[in-house]
């Protein structure tokens, strides 16, 4: 059997904490942001936890992290 490889956009999207915890990005932060307002655009900045739901789809597609 050939080597796992890691998946290159999951990758580069979720970053792995020292304990192990999946962080990734929110989602509508990308664009009109004119009409967001500061206080949610602040929150947007912020990295929130992979789902536990999600969780073991995502360490398949990361296995040598």
């Amino acid at each position: 059997m050939g080597k796992a490889k890691t998946h290159q956009g999951t990758a580069k999207r979720i970053t792995v904490t020292g304990g192990g915890k999946l962080r990734r990005g929110r989602q509508m932060a990308g664009h009109l942001k004119v009409t967001k307002s500061p206080r949610r655009l602040r929150s947007l900045r912020s990295r929130t936890d992979v789902s536990a739901r999600d969780r073991r789809k995502v360490e398949a597609l990361l296995p040598n992290r």
